[in-house]
């Protein structure tokens, strides 16, 4: 089955915001850089559509989706970026929280406070993976987050869990593989 992650484009949200889970808004440049998406997208496809299109439940997600032409994607939660607890929202440079350091020197195994650790976040979407394999699809396309296609290339073999973040594919951009 092939694959197809697409990272929802950039946030309208200050620089160094920590948003995880939270629904925040596409930056002003969404409609410029979702027509690039979308180009590349029918490129991807160009040999056929998608069997079935999910989407994280977040409106950058859902907004990407149907601006390639998908109104309607089977949405779940375990699509959903990292949630980042207490840290939500805040910019880190303002977070007044011991834990935040202990959690930069070990963020692939530590949690941000009240929420979730990369451990969690694989879990889930490998939990979905699993599921997605059982099925009977040629190809699927997935909008999501950063992170959840960190998780997805960790799966797939990509490349290892140490160091994924170099991996990390742009906003707007296409990840794909096959499970």
């Amino acid at each position: 089955m092939e694959i197809i992650m697409v990272r929802h484009t950039r946030v309208g949200v200050p620089k160094g915001t920590c948003y995880g889970w939270s629904d925040v808004p596409v930056a002003d440049t969404f409609e410029q850089e979702a027509t690039l998406t979308k180009s590349r997208l029918e490129d991807v496809f160009a040999d056929g559509s998608p069997d079935i299109v999910f989407s994280s439940p977040l409106t950058r997600a859902r907004k990407l989706a149907a601006y390639c032409g998908y109104d309607s994607p089977v949405v779940d939660d375990r699509l959903k970026e990292m949630n980042m607890g207490e840290w939500e929202m805040q910019r880190y440079d303002d977070i007044k929280d011991d834990a935040l350091q202990m959690w930069y020197d070990d963020y692939m195994h530590l949690r941000a406070t009240g929420g979730e650790g990369f451990p969690d976040l694989y879990a889930r979407v490998s939990e979905f993976l699993d599921e997605l394999r059982e099925k009977e699809y040629r190809r699927v396309a997935i909008f999501a987050h950063g992170g959840v296609l960190l998780c997805g290339g960790i799966y797939a073999g990509l490349f290892p869990a140490e160091g994924c973040f170099s991996h990390l594919v742009e906003c707007g951009g296409i990840q794909c593989f096959h499970i």
